[in-house]
């Protein structure tokens, strides 16, 4: 079963979204990088990101894009997950050319557009949450 992992908002400042969140939700920081603040309610992640290149962004919505960039799912088989989404009429977006093959992450658009990611546990346990 996929477990929603976590939540990508893109900003126009890290530290300002992080505090907001900090503050109003009692999120806590996970990691930090020059373009994203991760925070965690202990179950989801919420990946605060500023893209500085349309190349980071990693699709058309560009670096300039706020709001809502994806969400990320973790399940327990790549390719099985993979043939489900298309099946139920998603379609594949991506792969981030800067992972290594032993780091998948998959981008799909939903049936509307909505850009999600699948991994699998270890992937994301190394990528969103504190240790």
């Amino acid at each position: 079963m996929a477990k929603l992992r976590h939540i990508g908002v893109t900003v126009p400042d890290l530290e300002a979204a992080a505090q907001f969140y900090e503050k109003t939700f009692d999120m806590h920081r996970v990691r930090e990088s020059d373009i994203a603040i991760i925070l965690s309610d202990g179950t989801v992640s919420l990946a605060i990101l500023k893209f500085r290149t349309d190349e980071q962004a990693g699709d058309e919505r560009g670096k300039d894009f706020h709001g809502l960039h994806h969400m990320g799912f973790v399940v327990e088989d790549i390719g099985e997950a993979s043939k489900t989404v298309e099946g139920n009429g998603g379609t594949y977006h991506m792969k981030l050319p800067s992972r290594p093959e032993s780091m998948s992450e998959l981008k799909f658009r939903d049936p509307n557009g909505v850009v999600f990611d699948i991994v699998t546990p270890e992937y994301g346990k190394k990528s969103w949450h504190a240790s």
